[in-house]
């Protein structure tokens, strides 16, 4: 009994039948990414840790716009 996957197997897989699956996971996503970064601009100011909160935005794909949204946004009014 063979356990190895290789390449080959690779190619028998469907991948258009996972895209109505994909498409809105990434679009979601890219909107979330957008919209947080937008936030993030418009605020720089009042904001604490800029830098820190856009790579938090843009690497940690889309648990890092939630994270702002939900702790980032606190910095602020906190005066």
């Amino acid at each position: 009994m063979e356990l190895h996957y290789g390449l080959d197997e690779l190619k028998d897989i469907d991948f258009m039948s996972f895209l109505p699956i994909i498409l809105p996971v990434i679009a979601i996503g890219l909107i979330l990414v957008l919209i947080a970064l937008i936030d993030l601009y418009r605020n720089r100011k009042t904001r604490k840790n800029v830098l820190l909160w856009t790579l938090v935005i843009i690497f940690v794909n889309t648990l890092g716009p939630i994270l702002y949204f939900v702790i980032g946004r606190k910095d602020s009014d906190r005066k």
